[in-house]
């Protein structure tokens, strides 16, 4: 373009076409909405256990690190608050296909 001159000192940045994705993201849903729903639950279940683990061992004296503490309950209260959208998502969708004239 004309009249525009680059920054000095400053170098575009090149990004990946496509974003790839790694870890236990990558892996693709297995089987139907049911059982990958099930699977979310017990996921939720393993971080809220964690959690309530890691508060009973500081009250204990088992672990003075306060870090993993609060880390561990973070993950579980914020999984908690995504499985609840999805349940509050799931519902509204059960309601408005249940109101739909045939």
């Amino acid at each position: 373009m004309a009249g525009i001159t680059p920054t000095p000192g400053m170098r575009p940045i090149n990004l990946p076409s496509s974003p790839t994705i790694s870890g236990q993201d990558a892996k693709k849903p297995s089987g139907d909405f049911g059982t990958m729903l099930r699977n979310y639950i017990q996921n939720v279940d393993e971080k809220q256990q964690a959690s309530t683990s890691a508060v009973q061992n500081l009250i204990s004296g088992k672990s003075e690190d306060l870090l993993p503490v609060i880390s561990a309950m973070a993950k579980a209260n914020l999984s908690f608050k995504l499985l609840m959208g999805v349940r509050d998502k799931v519902i509204a969708a059960y309601k408005q296909t249940m109101n739909m004239q045939i």
